[in-house]
C-alpha cells in the first residue's frame, strides 16, 4: 500500500514516475491566467496567518464549510481569523476524495513542510507552524521564488490605472508580471452599474466618452496602455459567446438607451454584447494578442445569499447553456475577415468537453501551430476527473503536443501546486500509455511532450516580452520545490 501524498504521488507506474521527476517537476511555471492582486505583488505582501493566504476570498473552501453545516460568521462572517481556521480544519476530514483534501495536504507540504493531516486536532500546531515560516521567507516575492514562477498575468479592468504593474515592472523581481485585459462590463449596457463604469473609463483613458464613438475610443487606448506594459492576453468571463448581426448604427443607437437608461430588450443587450465581442478581437487580433473565453458558469444563482453576503462568494453553477452554435458562428465572423486573434476556449460543462475539442480544429490556420487552443479544465473541472477528461479529449481529436498547459485561475498565492497536480496526471497518463505499449517507451520522443505542455509551448504561443516594460527581469534559477 502506497503512502498518502508519497514521492510518487499520482503516479502509478515507473514510466510516470520517470517522466514526472525527470522532465516535468523542472519546468518553470508559466501562470497566464490568474486573479492573484497585482498590489500584493508589488508590496511584496507579508501574509500574517493561514487565514489571509489561504482562506481569505476561496470561495471553493467556503462552499465545503457551507455543506459540512459551518455557520456562515465562521465563512465570510465577523469571526475572527483563527477561529475561520479552526472551522475550516473541523471541514477537512469531511473532504476526501474532493480535490480540496488532496490541494490541502499538497500546499502544506509544499509551502510549509507539514505532513501531518489537518483536522480540529493538529490544527493549533499546524497554525503556529506555518505561522511562523510566514513570517520568514515566504513573503509574495519570496512564494513566486520559491516555485520557480517564470511569468504571472493578472486580470484587470480597463478602467485599473494599472499603477501596480508600473511599480513591479521598475522592481527587481525575477517573475514577469504583466496584465491581461478583461473588459466584461463593457458588454454590459443592461446593468445599472454600466453608467458609473463609464465614467470611470473616461476618466482612465483621459477621453471624454458622448457617444459609441468615444466609448470606443476610450477601450482602444486602454487597450493600447495594457499593451504597453506587456500585455498579451484578454480574456472574457461568459455565460456563453455572442454572435448575433449588429451594425454600427444599431449599436449607438442601443449605447444611447444605455447610458441614459432608458430600458431596452433582451435582444438589444444581446446585439451590443456581439457587437464589442467582435470589437474586442479585432483589437487583439491587431496586436497579436490572445484572446481567452471562460464559458459555461451561472453565476449568483442564490439570490437570497448575494443579497447578504454579495456576489461571486460561493453561489455559481454549471450552466447547461447552449454553447458551440453561438462560438462557431462567432469565430466564422473573425475568420471571414481576417480577424481571428489566438484564442483559448475553456468550457465549464462537462458535456461540452468534445465539442470544444473538436471545435478548435475548424479554425487552425495552418500557420501557428496550435492558433486556437482547448483550455485547460476549469473551475468545477479543475480535478482529477477532469483534467484527465480534458487531456483525453484533447489527446483524440486534437494535438496534444501544441497544448499550452495549466493555469492556477486563482486568487490565492497558495494554489502553485495546482501545476504540480496537473503535471503528475499528464505524466501518469502517459505513462500508463507507455506501459500498455500504446506509446513508445521512447524518452527523446516523451521528453519533448512533456517539457512543451508544462511550459515550451505556452511560452513559445503567447509572445509575452522578455521583461515587463520598462522594468529590469532578473532569469529564475534553483532547484524546484520537491517533495518531502
Amino acid at each position: 500500500m502506497r503512502a498518502f501524498l508519497d514521492n510518487n504521488f499520482l503516479l502509478s507506474n515507473d514510466s510516470s514516475q520517470r517522466l514526472y521527476h525527470q522532465y516535468a517537476a523542472a519546468q518553470p511555471i508559466l501562470d497566464y491566467h490568474c486573479h492573484l492582486p497585482p498590489e500584493d505583488i508589488a508590496g511584496n505582501r507579508r501574509f500574517a496567518n493561514l487565514y489571509e493566504i489561504w482562506l481569505e476570498g476561496d470561495h471553493y473552501k467556503w462552499r465545503a464549510m457551507r455543506g459540512n453545516g459551518i455557520a456562515e460568521r465562521y465563512v465570510t462572517g465577523d469571526a475572527s481569523p483563527y477561529e475561520k481556521f479552526l472551522a475550516w480544519a473541523r471541514t477537512v476530514p469531511y473532504t476526501l476524495r474532493n480535490p480540496l483534501y488532496h490541494w490541502t495536504h499538497l500546499e502544506l507540504q509544499r509551502y510549509f513542510g507539514i505532513t501531518d493531516l489537518l483536522d480540529e486536532h493538529s490544527a493549533p500546531a499546524i497554525w503556529e507552524r506555518a505561522s511562523a515560516e510566514l513570517a520568514h521567507e515566504l513573503t509574495v516575492h519570496g512564494i513566486l521564488r520559491k516555485f520557480r514562477v517564470d511569468v504571472v498575468c493578472t486580470t484587470d479592468d480597463p478602467t485599473d490605472d494599472l499603477r501596480h504593474h508600473r511599480e513591479i515592472a521598475k522592481s527587481q523581481l525575477a517573475t514577469r508580471v504583466f496584465p491581461a485585459f478583461r473588459p466584461d462590463k463593457a458588454l454590459a449596457i443592461h446593468s445599472a452599474e454600466f453608467g458609473p463604469w463609464v465614467e470611470k473609463l473616461s476618466k482612465a483613458a483621459d477621453i471624454e466618452i458622448k457617444n459609441l464613438g468615444t466609448f470606443l475610443d476610450a477601450l482602444r487606448k486602454r487597450h493600447d496602455d495594457f499593451h504597453g506594459l506587456g500585455s498579451r492576453l484578454s480574456d472574457h468571463g461568459l455565460e456563453y459567446c455572442f454572435a448575433t448581426p449588429c451594425s454600427d448604427a444599431t449599436a449607438a443607437a442601443i449605447f444611447d438607451k444605455g447610458r441614459n437608461r432608458k430600458p431596452m430588450s433582451e435582444a438589444e443587450t444581446t446585439q451590443f454584447a456581439s457587437f464589442m465581442m467582435l470589437f474586442f478581437a479585432r483589437l487583439d487580433a491587431e496586436k497579436g494578442w490572445t484572446k481567452q473565453l471562460h464559458l459555461g458558469a451561472l453565476r449568483n444563482v442564490n439570490s437570497g445569499a448575494r443579497q447578504v453576503i454579495g456576489p461571486d462568494t460561493g453561489y455559481d453553477t454549471i450552466a447547461d447553456f447552449p454553447q458551440i452554435r453561438p462560438l462557431a458562428a462567432y469565430l466564422d465572423l473573425l475568420a471571414r475577415e481576417n480577424a481571428l486573434p489566438r484564442m483559448i476556449l475553456y468550457n465549464n460543462n462537462p458535456n461540452d468537453t468534445f465539442a470544444f475539442a473538436t471545435l478548435i480544429g475548424c479554425f487552425q490556420d495552418g500557420l501557428v501551430p496550435g492558433r486556437i487552443q482547448y483550455g485547460s479544465a476549469w473551475w468545477f473541472l479543475d480535478q482529477k476527473e477532469g483534467i484527465t477528461a480534458q487531456l483525453n479529449a484533447l489527446s483524440n481529436v486534437g494535438l496534444l503536443s501544441r497544448f499550452i498547459g495549466m493555469v492556477t485561475d486563482s486568487r490565492s498565492f497558495m494554489s502553485y501546486p495546482r501545476h504540480e497536480y496537473f503535471r503528475r496526471i499528464l505524466c501518469d497518463i502517459i505513462g500508463q500509455d507507455v506501459t500498455r505499449g500504446e506509446l513508445p517507451d521512447n524518452d527523446a520522443v516523451l521528453r519533448r511532450l512533456v517539457e512543451d505542455v508544462c511550459y515550451g509551448n505556452a511560452r513559445s504561443y503567447l509572445n509575452l516580452p522578455e521583461a515587463p516594460p520598462p522594468g529590469p527581469s532578473v532569469k529564475i534559477s534553483g532547484p524546484v520545490a520537491e517533495l518531502s
